[in-house]
């Protein structure tokens, strides 16, 4: 008897704290910052909604006018010509190399010094390189384009006798180098976050420093090394001055580095910056091209997703 009393004056209690002043201004609070949470997280969504919408509506408009089918297979692309053509081929050839040359510099350069920063420097030396890695990404893609003009390609043209003053090539590095900050930086953090004791465990085994950090340490890390890598192609493929100053503005259905290209970035800048009427077919092109630039930056998405899955569900 003397037990359930004290339960029922325990539960009592626990009401009158609960209808207290103090606690019902504290559920408040709670209410009003999930609140604020929540209105955050569906701004992000609401805003990629909008701009899908935009893409899609403006780009309905340039397909009435050209079909679907010429858009993919014609490889041509002058839309501001007097006899316009409008396949985008030439677009997304540009685009894929110098995508591909950035990340035949970065991911390479860009996992070797994660791997460094990760397992081998000391504590000091990663507290000055990898600010100072990270400042790269501060620097204006400006800059960077004229770094690629007047600096890269006179040095490549020393290395390649008759390659022209734009070029896929210089650009391709520069922008390689660019997103080297964020593949070392993603994945620094993700092997740093591999538990100490598979490294123990690797090293009781016999195995040296470097086999542990490729053998163990990279492997364990390998969906947020990945995500590092995605997040690399879509700055690559997303990047606009670096290519508009320095790849040449005119559309090339070519995947040869050494030559002159236009991505799709660079014709948006182009159009974006004349006279175009709005609602006319070469404005309403700027959207087929952003929508095709969208829709290349989803697929890769979707694979790095996939495989990110596949290796957590792995290890």
């Amino acid at each position: 008897m003397a037990i359930a009393n004290a339960r029922a004056a325990t539960a009592a209690g626990s009401r009158l704290r609960a209808d207290s002043p103090a606690a019902r201004r504290r559920r408040l609070i709670e209410r009003l910052v999930q609140g604020v949470l929540f209105l955050a997280a569906f701004s992000a969504v609401a805003i990629t909604l909008a701009i899908v919408a935009t893409l899609l509506i403006e780009s309905s408009a340039f397909f009435r006018h050209v079909s679907l089918w010429d858009f993919l297979t014609d490889t041509q692309w002058t839309p501001l010509f007097e006899n316009a053509r409008y396949g985008i081929a030439p677009l997304v050839a540009g685009t894929l190399t110098t995508s591909l040359v950035a990340l035949l510099v970065a991911v390479p350069l860009g996992t070797i010094t994660a791997i460094y920063l990760s397992e081998f420097a000391r504590p000091r030396v990663r507290e000055v390189v990898k600010p100072i890695l990270e400042l790269i990404s501060g620097v204006p893609t400006v800059v960077f384009g004229y770094f690629a003009l007047l600096f890269v390609t006179p040095m490549l043209q020393k290395l390649i006798p008759g390659l022209p003053g734009f070029n896929m090539l210089g650009p391709g590095i520069v922008i390689g180098i660019m997103i080297v900050p964020y593949i070392s930086s993603l994945s620094e953090d993700a092997m740093r976050a591999v538990p100490m004791h598979l490294r123990e465990a690797s090293y009781a085994m016999g195995a040296s420093r470097f086999q542990t950090a490729v053998r163990v340490v990279v492997p364990a890390a390998l969906s947020g090394i990945v995500a590092s890598y995605v997040l690399g192609i879509s700055r690559a493929v997303g990047e606009t001055m670096v290519v508009a100053i320095a790849a040449g503005q005119q559309p090339n259905l070519t995947f040869d580095p050494t030559e002159a290209a236009a991505t799709i970035t660079a014709y948006i800048v182009q159009v974006a910056m004349g006279d175009l009427p709005h609602g006319s077919i070469g404005y309403q092109s700027i959207f087929a091209a952003g929508l095709t630039l969208f829709a290349i930056t989803l697929f890769f998405n979707l694979i790095g997703h996939w495989v990110r899955r596949r290796y957590r569900e792995a290890y």
